[in-house]
C-alpha cells in the first residue's frame, strides 16, 4: 500500500530517521502502529532550530534581593489606566475589597503593532491560564511578553472579549454606561493609541466555563480582598488594565470595585522563575516583512504590483510504497478511523503516523 503525504509531512519523518529514531520511513510507519497500540514514547523534537535567548540580558537595573517599588496607583471604577513597565519589573493587580474583574491590554513599547494576542495564549496555556504562563504577542512575533509569577486566586479567562457600549446599548438600551472597549481606549489615548489599537482582553479574576453543549458562561467569582496577580515583563511593554464596567452581569457579582497596581523592580528570586525562552527562526520582526510599513491611508486599494509570494507552494505529495507485515496490517485494521475514512487504508494509515508523530515530538 502507499503512504500519501505532503512534502511537508514527509519532511517530519525523514527527519525522524535521520536522528535515527528508525531505519527507514517504513520502519517508522511500523514504530507508529505499534506505540499506538502500546503506549507512545515522548522523544525531542528532530532538527529543531530555536535557541534559547538570554532574555535577561535586557533588564536596565540590577536585581537585588528585595522589590523596588517604582509606581502605585489606584484604578477606581470605571478607569484604566497605562503603566510603562520595562523588562524584569513586575505589574501586581490586587483586590481592594474582593470579587473585581479587571481587563489586561499589552503592547511592546518599542512596536505598539506588537500586542498580546489572547488566542495564541489561550492555545498554549488553555482558557484559565494561571501562574507559570506567559502572555504571548500575536503572528508573526509570537514572543512572550509577560509571565505569570504569582496567581492565588487562579481567575483568570481568555474566552470573552472585552465589554463594549455597543453590547450595553444593543441588550438593555444604555445610552452610556462604563465598558471596558472605552475605557482601554481612553487609557491606552494617553500613548496616542487609538479605540482601533484595543484587543482582545486577558481578563484577570473572571469565573468562566465551558458548557456540555459547548456554550460559555460567566458565573460568580469568589475572589478575597488579599488576592493578586503579579506578571513580569521579559520585554518592555505598556500594560492597561481596568476596572471591568460590567455590574449588570455576574463578572464581578453585580458591583463595580476599586484595584490596586503596582509596577516595581523584581528581585532577583522572581527572575529566576522564569524558564529559559526559545527563539524560532519563525518568529519574524518588521524587518522581516515582505510589507513593513504601517498605513496611514484607512481606505483599502489594491497594489497593482502585487505578486503573491506564498511559502512552499504549490503543495506537492509523496506517494511511498509501504510493505507492512501481518502484525503492521492488524495493528492498521484495529485502530484505524473507520468513522472518518471508511475502507480507505491510505487515508487510515497517514492518520495513525501524524497522529503519533505529534503526540511523540509536541
Amino acid at each position: 500500500m502507499n503512504l500519501t503525504l505532503t512534502a511537508q509531512q514527509r519532511e517530519l519523518l525523514d527527519r525522524s530517521v535521520l536522528v535515527g529514531e528508525a531505519g527507514t520511513v517504513a520502519d517508522l510507519v511500523s514504530l507508529a502502529l505499534r506505540e499506538t497500540a502500546g503506549g507512545v514514547t515522548r522523544r525531542s523534537l528532530p532538527g529543531s532550530a530555536s535557541v534559547v535567548r538570554a532574555w535577561r540580558d535586557d533588564i536596565a537595573f540590577t536585581p537585588g534581593p528585595e522589590r523596588v517599588v517604582r509606581a502605585e496607583h489606584r484604578l477606581l471604577p470605571g478607569t484604566g489606566k497605562a503603566f510603562e513597565v520595562r523588562a524584569g519589573q513586575v505589574l501586581r493587580v490586587a483586590q481592594v475589597d474582593g470579587d473585581q474583574c479587571a481587563d489586561l491590554n499589552v503592547f511592546s513599547l518599542h512596536d505598539y503593532r506588537e500586542a498580546m494576542h489572547v488566542g495564541r495564549t489561550r492555545t498554549l496555556h488553555g482558557i484559565h491560564p494561571g501562574e507559570g504562563s506567559f502572555l504571548w504577542s500575536a503572528p508573526p512575533r509570537e514572543r512572550a511578553m509577560m509571565f505569570l509569577l504569582s496567581d492565588a486566586a487562579g481567575l483568570n479567562d481568555t474566552l470573552f472579549p472585552r465589554c463594549s457600549a455597543a453590547m450595553y446599548e444593543s441588550m438593555f438600551g444604555f445610552a452610556e454606561h462604563t465598558n471596558c472597549a472605552d475605557m482601554q481606549a481612553e487609557a491606552q489615548r494617553e500613548y496616542g493609541l487609538t479605540p482601533d489599537d484595543v484587543h482582545d482582553s486577558f481578563n484577570l479574576f473572571m469565573a468562566t466555563r465551558v458548557n456540555a453543549n459547548g456554550s460559555i458562561e460567566v458565573v460568580h467569582q469568589h475572589t478575597p480582598a488579599t488576592a493578586f496577580v503579579e506578571m513580569l515583563a521579559v520585554m518592555d511593554v505598556l500594560a492597561v488594565p481596568n476596572v471591568c464596567g460590567n455590574d449588570i452581569f455576574r463578572t464581578s457579582n453585580y458591583s463595580l470595585r476599586p484595584l490596586d497596581v503596582t509596577v516595581f523592580d523584581a528581585a532577583e528570586s522572581d527572575l529566576d522563575r522564569v524558564p529559559p525562552l526559545q527563539v524560532h527562526r519563525a518568529q519574524r520582526t518588521p524587518a522581516d516583512f515582505a510589507q513593513p510599513e504601517i498605513r496611514a491611508e484607512r481606505r483599502l486599494q489594491r497594489d497593482a504590483s502585487y505578486e503573491p509570494r506564498f511559502a512552499r507552494t504549490p503543495v506537492t505529495v509523496d506517494r511511498l510504497p509501504i510493505e507492512l507485515g501481518e502484525a503492521d496490517s492488524a495493528l492498521l485494521h484495529a485502530h484505524a478511523r473507520r468513522d472518518l475514512y471508511g475502507d480507505d487504508d491510505e487515508a487510515a494509515l497517514r492518520d495513525i503516523v501524524l497522529s503519533w508523530w505529534v503526540q511523540s515530538h509536541a
